[in-house]
């Protein structure tokens, strides 16, 4: 869009919405929070507020300090969807919520997803989140090791749990579990596996050169 994001220019800031792991909240209602701070983004939504808070189950006419950790942080990424920013960014957003929080974290974000808004999400709880990403970005100490869609891995990769390894293909990964080894293979059969995302990680990790000449073959 050629802006320049040190700049902040409320032209660019208007368009971005960054959630970070560790949220902070002032000691004002949800309600008094909205009206003070919503005016800076014209896109602002009240009726998609309400059905964000209502699906996570917060009441925004509580003081926020009074709140939960957990319900802090729903309450602040309802708000932040209601933005309706062009790009979201969300640090680790599952930490911090319990296991209902969680299901209804993905009940919401699957509900917002669409073609005219990108979400980043930054998170080590892959298992929180993989039925909702359509595009892998794996970073390890600053160097980008994978940059793909989830399309594309599974085209080119294998995630099968089975009782011995194969022979006839590379393994970039493997690991002992119940019924036998989890492992990630190069995918010569061309069947499309559901993703496995830690594995995935580990793998690539684990043969950084290898999966960067099978993805840039």
């Amino acid at each position: 869009s050629g802006q320049e994001p040190g700049r902040r220019l409320p032209s660019f800031l208007k368009k971005i919405y960054f959630i970070p792991e560790e949220v902070y909240v002032p000691a004002i209602s949800g309600d008094r929070y909205v009206k003070l701070f919503s005016p800076f983004y014209p896109e602002f939504s009240h009726t998609d507020l309400s059905r964000y808070l209502n699906i996570l189950e917060v009441d925004s006419q509580k003081a926020l300090k009074s709140l939960s950790f957990g319900q802090q942080k729903k309450f602040i990424i309802a708000y932040a969807l209601a933005c309706n920013t062009d790009l979201h960014l969300l640090d680790e957003p599952t930490n911090g919520l319990d296991i209902p929080s969680k299901t209804q974290f993905r009940r919401l974000m699957a509900s917002v997803i669409s073609e005219e808004r990108i979400i980043l999400i930054s998170t080590h709880q892959t298992r929180d989140l993989e039925n909702l990403i359509d595009t892998v970005f794996i970073l390890n100490e600053g160097e980008v090791l994978l940059n793909a869609s989830v399309a594309r891995i599974c085209q080119q990769l294998s995630f099968k749990i089975l009782r011995e390894l194969p022979t006839d293909r590379e393994i970039f990964y493997s690991q002992p579990v119940l019924g036998g080894v989890a492992v990630v293979m190069e995918n010569l059969d061309q069947e499309e596996d559901e993703i496995n995302l830690e594995q995935l990680f580990n793998s690539v990790v684990k043969e950084p050169e290898h999966i960067k000449r099978l993805f840039h073959a």
